[in-house]
């Protein structure tokens, strides 16, 4: 007589873990074995997912209220994409709990049934491998398919999550488009998880702009095939925050960004020409035309200080002009 289905499952993942290697081998391993030996489930489990109380949710729910506003549009955008595949799409908080979801009517009986949901728990203590838990413990995007999930009754979704991470660099949620179709392919499968890490960046994006209102942002290089680097300057053109990517991409931790430093220590490079830079660069240039090389009076005419327009001279190599300034302002 076949074994059932439960059985092979959860015979595979002891198979695997086995060996003592595999989980340095393997993300997807590395995650089986911390939801077995740390977590202490059993992937032949079949009691439904974990759901919050109403009034617990209500709390999670009011805590991340202005991320889940800010990401409303997003959610619309990503799911206009992924809709069509039998996706539904979900905003989780730090713990794997979906705060908001867009999904087809005629798909949600079977979603909900599956926990795909507003207040269930999805984070590796409770379900084991899964999309949004691992995405979250592990801090990068995952796709898990089908058999790659820890929990036997998990094993006919496709989940691709994307981790969000907060200003200061902390991740606060994650992004996940799950599907209980059999017949996403690889290729597609990458083209979800493509489009989910564009969104989670947009979602963090326009939390970081919120963040620091009153700011100016500079958008960095990518760092590999990850998002733009966001950094944060005053009007003195001092750092005063930066976001994951940045603070990846420039070695910054919170003790560094702790004491505002100037801009120029970081980036310290002639501006290109469709750089925000070389655009503040025409705008310096043209002022100090008009004031007749007056660093005070074109500092005037910017509306900032005399030191601070000394310092953008400085950072964006306009050093002849300082030169003539002084000059001018001498006589």
């Amino acid at each position: 007589m076949p074994a059932r289905p439960a059985s092979r499952h959860a015979d595979r993942i002891y198979s695997v873990l086995s060996d003592q290697g595999a989980a340095a081998q393997s993300a997807v391993a590395a995650s089986w074995s911390r939801s077995l030996h740390r977590h202490g489930l059993d992937p032949e489990h079949w009691r439904p997912p974990l759901r919050l109380a109403q009034a617990e949710f209500d709390h999670v729910l009011e805590r991340m209220e202005s991320i889940v506003v800010q990401a409303r549009e997003v959610l619309d955008r990503l799911f206009q994409v992924v809709g069509d595949s039998g996706c539904c799409v979900l905003l989780t908080d730090r713990d794997g709990v979906p705060l908001d979801r867009r999904g087809r009517p005629g798909d949600d009986a079977g979603f909900r049934a599956q926990g795909l949901w507003t207040g269930t728990v999805w984070n590796e203590r409770s379900e084991g491998t899964n999309g949004v838990g691992t995405a979250l413990a592990e801090g990068r995007p995952m796709i898990i398919h089908r058999n790659q999930h820890f929990m036997t009754r998990n094993i006919g979704l496709s989940c691709i999550a994307a981790p969000i991470w907060d200003a200061e660099g902390r991740v606060m949620g994650a992004l996940d488009v799950s599907s209980c179709r059999a017949d996403l392919t690889p290729g597609l499968l990458k083209l979800i998880s493509a489009a989910t890490g564009e969104a989670a960046a947009r979602i963090e994006a326009r939390h970081f702009r919120q963040v620091y209102a009153g700011a100016r942002i500079l958008v960095t290089g990518e760092l590999g095939a990850g998002p733009p680097g966001l950094i944060a300057v005053d009007r003195e053109d001092l750092v005063v925050g930066a976001s994951r990517a940045a603070r990846l991409a420039h070695g910054l931790t919170d003790e560094k960004l702790a004491r505002p430093f100037p801009v120029a220590d970081l980036l310290g490079r002639e501006p290109s020409p469709d750089s925000l830079a070389w655009a503040e660069r025409g705008v310096i240039q043209r002022a100090m035309a008009r004031a007749g090389g007056n660093v005070s009076a074109a500092a005037r005419l910017l509306g900032v200080s005399r030191a601070t327009l000394h310092r953008k001279l400085a950072r964006l190599r306009l050093s002849q002009m300082c030169d003539s300034a002084g000059g001018a302002e001498a006589k």
